[in-house]
């Protein structure tokens, strides 16, 4: 039936084998370039930029006008050295001739530039806030959709302490970019703009000179802003990892307990803190470097050109007005500088931040969609189940050897198949196989003769269904929790899935019946009832083919016999393949397979087993000593 192996690594996703990335069995070698070992998926060129173009674009009028109300604001502030000029050199002269005209014009029009100026601004944030807000909406919205569209082996390889960086930290770094940061960079471009004009308009030559000091200027933030970018990568990559520690550790709070796991974590915490705690050290530092940089050089070039401007006054060659226009603009121009480096802080943070995400929303499902999806044959059986075949099915994880050769099975409809092997013989991944959570690497497998790779996956998770070892709950009640692959159900079909399964009384039994909130994981229920409302929850979607991998593990001698009388209703006329360690689940099957290193080496009905000599027979033997 199928061709030797010579052994394989542990793999994520097989229960009997795995239960975490952190297991898998993968020389340096193969690790090292692995992207999933690292904080920072690959990004594709291009990809962060076409992220922000395409989360814009579609309020790509409303910046239009927010950048309006800016531009409008940013004439009203620059005018205001211009009417300085004007009372110095006209208003004075004037006012000494008993003319009060131009101060008067001159105060009136400058109340009207701050008002207007206020006005423009207060338009401004009002309208920059809609649109930062709905990008992050978007944003958000896109990284929660891709993540649960991503395929298993994601998943079992990429934390989700990593995920919640990227949807909460990560997140917030562009916020503090949209909200804050963007508003001084355009203040800042368009103030250099307009009283580069300005300065030259009303004296070239010295104008010229101002406009030359900004060389240095442009240097020292060139240099800044490549120094910040690497500092700030590091800053975001060490955020993660104190994310991703806190996560892992409360999500598995329980062995961390029972393994007195607390002085280990706190060190390890406690490193990747400090980590934390150097990088925000290194950003704030080059801060004040730049900051004291610049200061240097604005304040010279002001003192400079002020020395200058007051020789030619004293000349009679330029205008005092003028002079205190000029250094009026400067003032403006250069106070913006210091506060550029919060925008570059924000741009550098929030750039490795989306260089993060856009990585994270360039992955693609390793179990992708069907290009042109197809429906299942209409039953002509009375009963539910489909037949199952593996043909010619060859699958190796990304991180280790082949864990199933060539591989060939069939299932005929309606047929229980128990399938049973030590630990690392693929169990597992054949369960994981039929419920699509991975594709072969060569082969197929067909449903009703259907490839499952040209099913939507609708149609095929309301034709397979698997009931893992894990019973995941969410925090809900009892009775939302069983419809979860049903929706639409009844109370009464729930009632009755759960009576079915026998897991009514319990239910009942709880401060609020069905309505009674299960909580985080299901936490205020014990393992045993978890497992048994999963067991209703599969029973209540009424699937074709029903995949119990290892589904009877956390029940206890009585609860279990409570599911294996539920089990022929349960099972009655659907396909089922019930992987087990416990040869007791065995009993209910037409039929046991037996596996070692990914290769059936063992068919047939349970007594005919049980009466030969081979491997299961010693099996059984020895699980039947074991209750004596």
């Amino acid at each position: 039936m199928t061709s030797t192996t010579t052994g394989r690594p542990t793999e994520p996703g097989d229960s009997e084998e795995s239960g975490s990335p952190e297991a898998v069995a993968v020389a340096p070698a193969e690790r090292a370039g692995d992207p999933f070992d690292r904080d920072d998926l690959p990004t594709p060129r291009g990809a962060t930029r076409a992220l922000l173009v395409s989360l814009l674009r579609p309020l790509r009028g409303r910046v239009v006008v927010a950048a309006l109300f800016l531009l409008i604001q940013q004439a009203a502030v620059q005018a205001g050295p211009l009417l300085v000029a004007y009372a110095i050199d006209s208003g004075v002269p004037a006012f000494r001739d008993e003319d009060y005209g131009p101060l008067i014009a001159v105060a009136l029009g400058y109340a009207l530039c701050s008002a207007g100026a206020g006005a423009m601004q207060y338009a401004f944030i009002k309208a920059s806030a809609r649109v930062n807000q709905d990008v992050l909406l978007d944003l958000r919205g896109r990284i929660f959709r891709h993540a649960q569209a991503l395929s298993v082996d994601f998943h079992e390889r990429y934390t989700s302490g990593r995920l919640i960086s990227r949807s909460t930290t990560d997140v917030e770094s562009l916020r503090e970019l949209l909200s804050e940061g963007l508003q001084e960079l355009i203040g800042v471009v368009l103030s250099f703009v307009s009283i580069s004009l300005m300065l030259l308009w009303l004296d070239f030559g010295t104008g010229a000179v101002a406009v030359l000091s900004f060389v240095p200027l442009y240097l020292l933030v060139r240099l800044y802003q490549r120094r910040a970018a690497v500092i700030f990568a590091s800053r975001s990559t060490a955020i993660a990892a104190v994310i991703v520690k806190f996560a892992e550790t409360m999500n598995g709070i329980r062995p961390v307990r029972a393994f007195r796991r607390e002085p280990v974590n706190d060190e390890v915490f406690r490193k990747l803190n400090h980590e934390h705690r150097r990088t925000n050290g290194d950003a704030m530092l080059e801060n004040a470097r730049y900051v004291v940089g610049s200061r240097l050089v604005a304040n010279t070039a002001v003192a400079g050109i002020v020395l200058w401007g007051a020789y030619r006054v004293a000349s009679g060659s330029l205008a005092l007005g003028v002079l205190a226009a000029m250094v009026l603009y400067l003032r403006r121009l250069y106070d913006p500088i210091d506060r550029l480096s919060m925008f570059l802080n924000s741009y550098q943070s929030a750039a490795a931040s989306l260089e993060k995400i856009a990585g994270l929303l360039a992955q693609t499902p390793t179990v992708p969609e069907a290009l042109e999806p197809r429906e299942l044959p209409a039953s002509v059986d009375e009963h539910p189940g489909r037949e199952v075949v593996f043909d010619g099915v060859r699958f190796a994880y990304r991180t280790g050897g082949e864990v199933l050769p060539r591989f060939d099975l069939t299932i005929p409809a309606g047929q229980t198949v128990a399938v049973v092997g030590s630990t690392g013989a693929g169990k597992s991944t054949l369960a994981k196989l039929l419920a699509r959570f991975y594709d072969p690497t060569e082969g197929r497998v067909l449903l009703d003769g259907t490839d499952l790779r040209d099913l939507a996956t609708p149609e095929l998770r309301r034709g397979v269904v698997m009931v893992t070892q894990e019973a995941f709950l969410f925090s809900g009640t009892v009775a939302e929790n069983i419809a979860i692959g049903s929706p639409d159900a009844t109370r009464a079909e729930i009632e009755q899935a759960a009576k079915a399964i026998g897991a009514h009384d319990f239910i009942a039994g709880l401060p609020d019946g069905y309505d009674t909130d299960v909580r985080k994981r299901g936490g205020r229920i014990s393992a045993g009832q978890r497992q048994l409302v999963a067991f209703a929850r599969a029973l209540l979607a009424n699937p074709a083919v029903l995949i119990l991998d290892e589904a009877t593990s956390s029940l206890d001698i009585p609860g279990e016999r409570a599911v294996q009388r539920a089990m022929d209703t349960v099972l009655h006329g659907r396909t089922a393949v019930v992987i087990a360690h416990r040869l007791s689940t065995v009993e209910i099957a037409d039929r046991v397979l037996v596996m070692e290193h990914g290769r059936i080496v063992e068919d047939g009905a349970p007594a005919e087993l049980i009466g030969g000599t081979g491997r299961f027979a010693g099996l059984h033997r020895a699980w039947r000593e074991s209750l004596a």
